[in-house]
């Protein structure tokens, strides 16, 4: 079976390309690299030839609100659009767990709005929501940096590997369609000044990392539980703190 990754030499598509290859599929790796873009729909349609899935890890090189929303806006157009064109049975997007729950962020927005522009389609769909990576924890503190500290939400958080999160979304790519969202989180819940905290001292990072009820995630603001998956969700089975002695 041909399924073209979209975004399929980043961190997660490239794990996707080789769990399929790995399957015995033919996977295609498309990103402006390799001459496929999905927003001027340059090399699209060749790509998409023969193709019986389409797989959707792409992010926006800008998180500015309306860059964003442009990005995620044009780009799954044009994509679902050359998908009818090319009999596509079976489009697969990665997206965030609680995305409908984090409308304060311009991020969260666009995400929506792709989400909304795939269910609105006529292709047959399945969404995979996935929790914080582990691999982006310094990047979240970063975005939530002062000086010297830290400043978090008081909320909690259930992150993943991105091994487990490629693997999610290759499982999708090879079942049947399910309209609608199948969700993946690690196996276990911080508090997320806890999970910051353990990266850092894993790095021997001096920042200080505290709490702050007006700290906001990407611009939304957080209850406890906005983060967290439903009960259904598949667990990987790494866990944060086995990751970080391998980075080691």
């Amino acid at each position: 079976m041909k399924v073209v990754v979209i975004g399929g030499t980043g961190l997660i598509g490239s794990k996707v390309v080789a769990g399929l290859v790995g399957q015995g599929h033919e996977a295609v790796a498309a990103a402006p690299s390799t001459g496929v873009n999905t927003l001027t729909g340059e090399g699209l349609a060749e790509a998409l030839q023969g193709a019986s899935v389409v797989v959707d890890v792409s992010n926006s090189p800008s998180f500015e609100d309306q860059a964003v929303l442009e990005f995620f806006r044009t780009s799954t157009a044009n994509l679902l659009r050359a998908e009818a064109e090319a009999g596509v049975r079976h489009h697969v997007a990665l997206s965030v767990v609680g995305t409908d729950r984090l409308q304060g962020s311009g991020y969260f927005r666009a995400k929506k709005a792709q989400e909304d522009l795939i269910k609105a389609a006529g292709t047959p769909w399945s969404v995979v929501h996935a929790t914080q990576f582990f691999e982006f924890a310094k990047g979240l503190a970063d975005g939530l940096t002062e000086g010297d500290t830290v400043r978090l939400p008081d909320a909690k958080i259930q992150p993943l590997v991105s091994d487990d999160v490629a693997a999610a979304v290759t499982r999708a790519a090879l079942a049947a369609p399910v309209h609608g969202v199948v969700e993946v989180a690690g196996p276990d819940v911080f508090r997320l000044e806890e999970f910051i905290r353990i990266a850092f001292d894993a790095a021997h990072d001096p920042r200080k990392v505290v709490t702050d009820p007006h700290a906001r995630y990407w611009g939304a603001e957080l209850r406890d539980d906005t983060l967290l998956p439903g009960p259904d969700a598949d667990l990987g089975e790494v866990r944060f703190t086995e990751w970080l002695m391998r980075q080691r």
